[in-house]
């Protein structure tokens, strides 16, 4: 189980699945947040999550999306929960411009990043679970930032899945294996009839 990606919409049940995936790795866990405590209700919600895991589960608590990853081995699952915190880390010093557009440095600074930290991912021969979030289920956002915070993700959760040994989708506490799923719609033989 080198890497499975877990995937869907917010409050979907995907970091119960992520957790029980990364105890059944056999290994022991090492636990990837980039979650701030800015206000009472996400100081709660950090909580809630570390008091569901297992206390001898490591917390590896990130301020930088790239330099934890240096420092991890073979020795440990490791659970990132969840790459949309870590990009959103990514995006902190992203400022739109006067006409509320992106520059192309911050934009491609913000890709590279991802890109970095999914190469990583990928590269690793141990048992790794990552979390993520399925942002496009909405309307396309009014403000840039959002909407290159939602590309960004989209397009790195898309490579974790194409480079995954499982991926699976999460919603509403049920899961959708989607590595079996094709990747191309076609038509049935009876829809062209």
């Amino acid at each position: 189980m080198p890497l499975v990606v877990i995937t869907g919409p917010v409050r979907s049940g995907k970091s119960q699945v992520a957790a029980l995936l990364a105890a059944e790795s056999g290994l022991p866990v090492a636990v990837v947040v980039a979650g701030r405590a800015e206000d009472a209700e996400m100081s709660r919600r950090i909580a809630n999550h570390q008091t569901a895991r297992p206390s001898e589960w490591r917390t590896i608590e990130v301020a930088d999306p790239l330099a934890w990853v240096d420092g991890l081995g073979d020795e440990e699952c490791i659970l990132v929960d969840c790459l949309g915190s870590l990009v959103s880390l990514m995006m902190m010093d992203v400022r739109p411009k006067a006409d509320g557009t992106i520059s192309y440095q911050d934009e491609s600074g913000v890709e590279k990043q991802a890109r970095a930290l999914t190469d990583a991912l990928l590269a690793r021969h141990a048992a790794t679970v990552v979390v993520s979030n399925e942002t496009g289920w909405s309307v396309v956002s009014a403000n840039a930032i959002a909407r290159l915070f939602t590309d960004v993700l989209a397009r790195a959760t898309a490579r974790l899945v194409e480079g995954s040994q499982t991926s699976w989708l999460v919603v509403a506490g049920r899961c959708v294996e989607l590595t079996s799923l094709p990747r191309e719609a076609a038509w049935t033989r009876d829809d062209r009839e």
